[in-house]
């Protein structure tokens, strides 16, 4: 049959049963192969709509990616990560970090794709990111008492990444005061007053997990704290720590510490800490929590002191992290990080906007209207308002600045993507809440109401 013929069947279809999502979705993805995009983008929508779940907000994605909208499948992508199609939206979100040139980036999210699924192995693309073999993760396939293959030549791997110096600090930060202030009394403080913290037995160290709905600052806010206490930063991607045989995962991740611990006083940081201390009850491959025990291990200085290191982690998912992580002396402070509040959120669309043609915008106002927005959502709005100014510069042949009226108007299109998180997390705050951990998300919550 004919894709035309496919798509007209369908519609007829739906004549019948507007309200079957499972159909409309159909029509959508049929679309979508037929790259008719603007039907395929109101299908998707429609599907949405009307119910339709996270396999709609990825074909969505995918639409936007194929229209060249990167900003709009960006943050759409960025919010499925945790979902039900978390293999699926690290793959598109490789493809999407891509075209826009972060490969780095790119890489890690092609091999959290990976990892979490191997059917998504795309070698072309694994070649467009130059990943190599010893950078995948462990095959399914790869029994536990397998040992790595001899080869002739030793693996050439590439140079991790040194210890830098963090150029920004607090008050590049705008808002979190009281994520600040707790940072402060846990990292910096001690540095700054060793005697005073010594005489009760506190020592500089330990380590942090922040927690948050995607694209909220964490990892701006981990580099930050580096800065504000002039230490060493070491950011850990997961494509640094899986390795393809056994042992090499647990070697590389003790590699990892070993660096910030000679370059102490040192900021080490993890992404995506799920995936590296997942819940092991959740887990099937010995091999996994292997490297969930070496983890532990590390955090606990085991083999080495972890004096002068600062182990910070972030995770959009904190209900599959290991629980073992959570106890005194690893991961003791576990710190909720919301959606930027309204100061911040001036400030961040303030950054946004700097360089570009504007007058006189009122981020106040903007801010006061972009309520639960994440820092990804608002460097959306600036890209859609941008894009949409261009066209009618396009036609004039002149750059007409941007104005406070563009962003309201597109304001009006946008909405903010952290929404389904919030209602993970308030599930997981009532019902799995027995030690307290998720206090601060049902205390957030209700001041929004």
């Amino acid at each position: 049959m004919r894709p035309e013929d496919a798509v007209d069947a369908l519609r007829e279809a739906l004549d019948d049963s507007p309200d079957n999502v499972a159909l409309r979705e159909h029509l959508a993805a049929t679309l979508l192969a037929a790259e008719r995009l603007s039907e395929a983008e109101a299908e998707y929508r429609e599907t949405i709509a009307r119910g339709g779940g996270e396999s709609a907000r990825l074909g969505l994605a995918r639409v936007f990616l194929a229209s060249g909208k990167l900003a709009e499948s960006l943050v759409l992508a960025e919010d499925l990560v945790d979902g039900g199609e978390a293999a699926s939206a690290n793959l598109l979100l490789a493809r999407i970090l891509l075209e826009r040139g972060e490969v780095d980036t790119a890489r890690e999210r092609y091999t959290r794709a990976v990892t979490l699924d191997t059917t998504l192995s795309d070698a072309d693309f694994a070649s467009m990111l130059s990943v190599v073999d010893d950078a995948l993760p462990i095959p399914v396939s790869l029994a536990p008492e397998q040992a790595a293959p001899e080869v002739d030549e030793p693996v050439v791997r590439a140079a991790r990444p040194a210890a830098t110096k963090a150029t920004i600090t607090f008050a590049d930060v705008g808002g979190m005061e009281e994520l600040k202030d707790e940072i402060r009394m846990k990292i910096v403080y001690p540095l700054a007053q060793p005697e005073l913290f010594g005489a009760y037995g506190k020592q500089a160290g330990g380590g942090i997990l922040l927690y948050g709905p995607p694209g909220c600052g964490k990892t701006y806010l981990a580099r930050a704290t580096a800065g504000e206490i002039d230490a060493e930063f070491i950011a850990v991607g997961i494509d640094e720590v899986l390795g393809m045989y056994l042992g090499e995962s647990e070697q590389q991740l003790h590699d990892a510490f070993e660096r910030a611990r000679r370059a102490a006083p040192c900021v080490l940081f993890f992404d995506e800490i799920d995936a590296l201390g997942a819940r092991r009850s959740d887990v099937r491959t010995a091999a996994v929590r292997q490297l969930v025990n070496q983890l532990l291990s590390e955090l606990d200085g085991v083999s080495s002191s972890n004096d002068g290191v600062l182990v910070l982690a972030a995770t959009n998912a904190p209900w599959h992290v290991d629980d073992a992580l959570r106890r005194p002396g690893r991961f003791d402070r576990v710190i909720f990080v919301p959606p930027p509040d309204g100061t911040a959120r001036a400030a961040i669309l303030g950054v946004l906007l700097a360089g570009k043609p504007a007058s006189g915008i009122d981020v106040e106002l903007l801010a006061g209207q972009t309520e639960g927005f994440s820092g990804a959502d608002l460097r959306a709005l600036v890209d859609r308002s941008v894009e949409a100014k261009l066209r009618v510069s396009m036609r004039g042949g002149v750059p007409l600045p941007l104005t406070t009226e563009d962003l309201v108007a597109t304001r009006d299109e946008i909405r903010a993507t952290t929404a389904e998180w919030m209602q993970t997390a308030r599930s997981y705050a009532l019902h799995a809440n027995q030690a307290g951990s998720y206090d601060d998300v049902l205390s957030y919550l209700g001041r929004k109401r």
